[in-house]
């Protein structure tokens, strides 16, 4: 019988800010992950539309599976006063189809449940984040993907140093590519 001390050390490095902890995605959140990606402040920017269940787990797979193929990936997004799911952040090689290409860039990304917005917790995961990739990979282009109308994530890319560099499409819909000035 397998018990918890044979298990591998853990795959995704657990985080710390003031509020939140960010750790690899668990089974046990899929329910508050599921319920989050319903609410349409969540996924406005994301898709425009809600995503069933099984969307949000394989989300949640591909976010451990980034970490297990390339070293890095996504953080689950728990706020500490509360021990809930609340969103997630980190970087990604999604091998987008759009142009100019983000293939071969760590590709920033953040969602946090909009309830919490204005609090600052975006602010401390993308810090947190950023701290966590840079000194590991020091030389790699950080990027990131954006709606145009999605003000408070401009303003946050922008805070911590993403300005623009195209507008194009993905999906259909208008996207606004940014890369982080070291």
């Amino acid at each position: 019988m397998l018990t918890l001390r044979d298990a591998p050390a853990p795959l995704v490095p657990s985080l710390e800010t003031p509020d939140l902890l960010l750790r690899g995605p668990q089974p046990d959140d899929l329910p508050a992950a599921a319920a989050l990606h319903q609410q349409p402040g969540f996924y406005r920017f994301l898709g425009g539309k809600p995503h069933t269940e099984e969307d949000v787990w394989r989300r949640m797979l591909s976010q451990l599976g980034h970490w297990a193929m390339f070293g890095y990936g996504s953080w689950t997004i728990e706020e500490k006063a509360t021990g809930q799911y609340v969103g997630s952040v980190g970087f990604f090689d999604f091998q987008r189809d759009l142009t100019p290409s983000l293939k071969g860039t760590l590709e920033g990304g953040w969602v946090l449940d909009p309830r919490l917005h204005g609090r600052g917790y975006a602010s401390q995961a993308v810090q947190a984040a950023l701290d966590w990739i840079e000194p590991r990979f020091p030389t790699a282009r950080l990027t990131c993907i954006i709606d145009p109308e999605n003000v408070a994530s401009l303003s946050l890319a922008r805070k911590f140093g993403f300005q623009e560099f195209a507008r194009t499409t993905y999906h259909d819909a208008p996207i606004v590519l940014l890369e982080r000035q070291r």
